[in-house]
């Protein structure tokens, strides 16, 4: 060996001792330590001795209590304990051995899951635009004086959606703030009652910077999804004089505040600092279009925030996830968490491809641009358009530069479908190429699910049956051309709902005896309030401005959800929110509005791992007869079944507990759905219902899963008061015909001829 081999050899092992950050990189952590034991009204004394406890307890593993401050950016003091710290991964895994500690998990990053909507929901409105008297609006004033928190990008606070003309003053009960609104020039009133954002995660270098450290929305997202919940009456709202209606949220009376956790990506130390806040400040409902893959609970911000919150009794909404239609992609999925899908609606803004030879294609646009009407354009694929340096496959999708200008100029280019390029970056790919206008073509995966996009030309998105018609026409003509129609508002469109190409799907992949989602709501082409700060795509070379935009995700559906939730809790303030979530999940539809049963986007039928329950409707939910109830101590007794211990559940819950004796099983946990995922030949699980409607008697109706023997004790369940409870059980015994296949699905139903408390039934019979 050489010299100089030997040289290199010495610096390669010395350079990491002598650069101790090549050893030891610090990243933000999580220490979680449970619930704080504070008494019912606490004091910033108590909150501040709980941040002294996080310095001495990390100063313990530091040697340093110096160090411990300097290391914490987040201390949590309110309702949750623990804090944030820049740590080693050998310090994190050592304070994890701490008998004080419940967990330690990296700070990761979780991700935003991107009118009329609500007056398909069901008579909501009279023919005159007025709610109807007997409508959930009119009977729950609107949700007057309800408390809606929204975890987001923010807010803009300028949006007539959150106007406070006519509003009283701020309820008493609220004790949060609105941050920085001097500085930023950002004003809260009586209608935004409150704003707070959370930066310190960014600060600490676990996610790029923000431009600005305010509440305000830079984004658009958040002020979408708030005003989707409970943004006020905005009559005229449009987006480039198209998708006109009145814009407003679910509990549109309701007072709304802004927690603002997410600028490129939602922190979990951002979240949970949020969490602790919103249920410090007083809030009735929490709305969050945010989540990552599953993950066990206790290492799941979402899930541990959410926990404190229901503690409170606070109904926490959630979205999906937009990684449909893949089984196993539903996100959410702690049992006390309202879990929501997206579906469509019956309003489309229908963009009329035709071809050569007459035949017509529905395709959906919001581009306020149009070609010449009935003037044919020369047609081409994509990948007939490469340039020499580029893929064929590339250039059907239409990537950046691969497009040959000589052979797009003047002529309508055909664009496959892609998740991995922006619907409308494809368009200013066309646009900068010469194309005249653009045909988005749906791939098999996302079958008949249609988008409504503002495009910068003219442009429509066609079904993957029309795209398979479209690709043998030009394989078949030598010259094809089409034309583009503008885009036009149709309602009434059939069938309606139907689920979302991208809304995540069950099974529950951390506790499958707990069927997700829980439901589902409109969040296709959903209309509402929006930033001024960016264009409506969120493209850097959007620098059009919009008050009002369409957006589509289950980031859409969840708000819809929080809405109802806000009015259910103004009709019914002692309901708790699981008895908030059993009355839309009990009294939700599975068919639509051919009266057949729901559909996915390939119009093939919907199962409960779609759609949960079904589809919510808001005004049968007002009085769903029965509900089925979860206590905070059931939800403890469901964590002791998942192997928590007795010291870990009194430090999760912030006093003294025992797990009991007898271990719960999940499939017991009293949830508005029966899940087994694990069917030996036979099995029992057990439910109680309580009256929360007239004295009455209800029988049972059951749709039997495919193969399998559903029989309930007793079949008629007798109220003689309300508040009375009952409980029932189902026995599920399988057949030959059903080992082995698969989920199958069915439903239980308890009536009195008036209300119609159903439940679906989800079975995997193994023998």
């Amino acid at each position: 060996m050489t010299k100089l081999h030997l040289f290199l050899l010495a610096i390669a092992f010395l350079s990491p001792l002598q650069n101790p950050a090549a050893l030891a990189t610090k990243k933000a952590y999580i220490v979680y330590l449970g619930g704080h034991s504070h008494g019912p009204d606490p004091t910033s004394a108590d909150f501040e001795r709980a941040t002294q406890s996080h310095y001495q307890l990390l100063g313990s593993t530091f040697g340093s209590e110096e160090l411990a401050r300097s290391a914490i950016f987040y201390s949590y003091t309110k309702h949750i304990n623990g804090f944030a710290a820049m740590l080693e991964e050998e310090e994190a895994t050592l304070i994890s051995e701490h008998p004080d500690v419940v967990s330690v998990f990296e700070n990761t990053m979780k991700t935003l899951h991107t009118t009329r909507s609500w007056d398909v929901m069901g008579g909501f409105l009279n023919r005159q635009g007025k709610a109807h008297p007997e409508s959930i609006w009119a009977k729950a004033d609107y949700g007057d004086d309800i408390i809606v928190a929204n975890f987001d990008t923010g807010v803009w606070p300028e949006s007539e959606s959150f106007g406070d003309e006519g509003y009283g003053p701020v309820p008493k009960r609220w004790r949060g703030i609105c941050q920085n609104s001097t500085k930023h020039n950002f004003h809260c009133n009586r209608k935004l009652i409150g704003a707070r954002f959370y930066d310190l995660s960014q600060q600490a270098k676990s996610a790029s910077p923000p431009v600005e450290y305010s509440p305000r929305d830079s984004e658009g997202h958040g002020t979408h999804t708030l005003s989707t919940a409970a943004g006020g009456f905005v009559r005229g709202a449009n987006i480039y004089g198209r998708a006109k209606g009145t814009a407003r949220g679910g509990s549109p009376h309701a007072r709304v505040a802004a927690y603002k956790v997410c600028w490129e990506l939602c922190a979990d130390a951002n979240l949970l600092a949020a969490f602790d806040d919103a249920i410090h400040d007083g809030v009735d409902v929490i709305s969050l279009s945010v989540g990552a893959l599953p993950s066990e609970y206790l290492f799941d911000s979402i899930a541990l925030g959410s926990f404190h919150a229901v503690q409170r009794g606070i109904t926490v909404v959630s979205s999906a996830g937009n990684e449909g239609p893949t089984p196993g992609t539903v996100s959410n999925i702690a049992p006390w968490l309202f879990t929501v899908g997206a579906s469509t609606i019956d309003r489309e803004f229908y963009s009329l491809v035709t071809l050569a030879d007459n035949k017509k294609m529905k395709g959906v646009s919001l581009s306020p641009k149009s070609l010449p009407a009935h003037k044919p354009y020369p047609l081409i694929d994509g990948s007939d358009a490469k340039r020499p340096n580029a893929s064929a496959e590339e250039a059907g999708w239409c990537y950046p530069a691969t497009l040959d200008p000589g052979k797009v100029r003047g002529k309508i280019v055909v664009c496959s479908r892609d998740p991995s390029l922006a619907r409308v970056e494809k368009g200013v790919d066309v646009l900068k190429a010469g194309g005249a206008g653009m045909i988005l073509a749906n791939s098999d995966e996302e079958g008949n699910s249609l988008v409504a996009d503002p495009h910068f030309l003219p442009a429509s998105m066609i079904t993957y049956k029309d795209a398979l018609r479209l690709s043998s026409y030009l394989k078949s003509t030598k010259s094809p051309t089409a034309t583009i129609s503008p885009a036009t508002t149709v309602l009434g469109v059939k069938p309606a709902p139907a689920m979302a190409s991208f809304s995540s799907r069950g099974p529950n992949l951390i506790n499958p005896e707990i069927l997700k989602p829980d439901i589902t709501a409109p969040g296709v082409d959903i209309l509402a309030a929006f930033t001024r700060e960016v264009g409506p795509t969120m493209l850097d070379v959007d620098k059009r401005r919009v008050r009002f935009n369409v957006m589509s995700g289950t980031s859409m559906s969840c708000p819809h959800i929080s809405g109802v939730a806000g009015l259910l809790k103004k009709l019914h303030p002692r309901w708790s929110p699981a008895a908030i979530r059993s009355a839309i999940m009990t009294t939700a539809r599975t068919r639509d509005n051919t009266r057949t049963p729901m559909k996915d986007a390939n119009r093939e039928k919907a199962t409960p791992f779609d759609y949960g329950a079904g589809h919510v409707r808001p005004n049968r939910a007002m009085d769903p007869g029965l509900v089925y109830d979860i206590t905070f101590t059931d939800y403890v007794h469901f964590l002791c079944s998942r192997g928590y211990n007795a010291s870990g559940m009194a430090q999760f819950i912030g006093k003294r507990y025992a797990c009991p004796s007898k271990t719960m099983r999940a499939e017991d946990l009293n949830y508005p759905s029966i899940a087994v995922p694990n069917l030996q030949k036979s099995f029992t699980v057990s439910r109680t219902v309580r009256n929360v409607g007239t004295p009455g008697t209800y029988n049972v109706r059951i749709k039997a899963p495919f193969g399998i023997d559903v029989s309930v004790k007793p079949q008629t369940l007798e109220f003689a008061k309300v508040e009375e409870e009952k409980t029932f059980h189902v026995r599920l015994r399988s057949r030959g015909e059903s080992v082995g296949v698969g989920y199958v699905f069915g439903g239980l139903t308890w009536t009195d001829g008036t209300h119609y408390v159903r439940s679906p039934l989800v079975v995997n019979a193994f023998s």
